[in-house]
């Protein structure tokens, strides 16, 4: 038997509709959270009301960016990553 090539394969994802991934959560897998320590927060990025707002989990991967940018107050960071479920 013939393996199949490439263009014999069935697309594994079809994505049918323009922003469909608001569809899709994807908090549910992560091992580490994002956590906001308001007492160090300079409040670098901010929201309408002059302050940020909390974490989006349903959506978070957990990848930690956020907590490598976040500038702090002091060299102390505002955001730290903590293990999923504690």
């Amino acid at each position: 038997m013939k393996q199949k090539g490439w263009k014999d394969l069935v697309p594994g994802s079809v994505i049918l509709e323009g922003g469909s991934a608001a569809k899709f959560k994807t908090g549910s897998w992560r091992a580490f959270r994002p956590v906001w320590k308001e007492e160090h927060c300079i409040q670098w990025v901010k929201v309408k009301d002059g302050k940020r707002g909390e974490f989006d989990y349903d959506y978070c991967k957990g990848c930690g960016i956020c907590a490598l940018e976040c500038p702090g107050k002091k060299g102390i960071k505002a955001i730290v990553m903590v293990e999923e479920g504690k």
